[in-house]
């Protein structure tokens, strides 16, 4: 089975939404567009190329890969993300018609959960998700992601759309990498690790409850 990973730069308070500019993403009346832009160097310029150097197939929401299709097909494939995003097979979950001009592009609608899990069974490289901050509740809803690779930045917005919002299924990560670039941009990935251990947590908090009520 191949491995959905998801791609995302992130907040330290978790918000996902419009990291590249204004006007990329302004629902819910957002207004800070742009947020990873002075941040973004050389060093993760090559955590992207790393990270992107190999096959895959993309997994998109509508508005990311409205975006996408605007900008990438006219990027010329000197341009190496030109040449791994343009190659590459994209499929798109949206419940209204798409524009297939873009190469490879294949819809997904319907029982969007179930057809994605289906994809994951199929041969082919492993699937990657970028922006799509929508798509992703519904993946996680559904439990279908492997992996995230998460560029951590330090800034702090207090609203705004949040990778792991309400409805997410709880689920454990093992930290498999870690990096900081100069500006303070932590790049780590994360693996799927089974369900969350709560056991441990409860009785230390039992037992300091214990301890607070013996006290009194």
């Amino acid at each position: 089975m191949r491995k959905l990973i998801v791609l995302s730069f992130i907040t330290l308070d978790g918000v996902m939404q419009a990291p590249g500019g204004p006007g990329e993403d302004e629902s819910g009346g957002f207004k800070y567009g742009g947020w990873s832009v002075g941040y973004f160097d050389d060093f993760l310029g090559n955590v992207m190329t790393e990270q992107m150097g190999h096959p895959f197939d993309l997994l998109l929401g509508r508005k990311t890969y409205d975006i996408f299709a605007a900008y990438w097909p006219r990027v010329s494939d000197d341009d190496p993300g030109a040449q791994v995003i343009n190659r590459a097979k994209k499929y798109v979950v949206s419940h209204r018609p798409v524009n297939l001009d873009w190469k490879i592009t294949v819809p997904i609608n319907g029982d969007v959960a179930e057809k994605i899990r289906q994809l994951k069974k199929d041969d082919g490289p492993e699937i990657q998700v970028h922006g799509s901050g929508n798509l992703i509740q519904t993946l996680l809803k559904h439990d279908v992601v492997d992996e995230f690779w998460l560029k951590t930045f330090p800034v702090a917005l207090g609203s705004g759309k949040r990778l792991f919002a309400e409805g997410t299924m709880p689920a454990g990560f093992t930290l498999t990498e870690s990096r900081v670039s100069p500006s303070g941009v932590v790049a780590s990935s994360y693996s799927r690790a089974g369900e969350v251990k709560l056991g441990s947590f409860e009785l230390a908090a039992s037992g300091e409850q214990a301890t607070r009520d013996q006290g009194r």
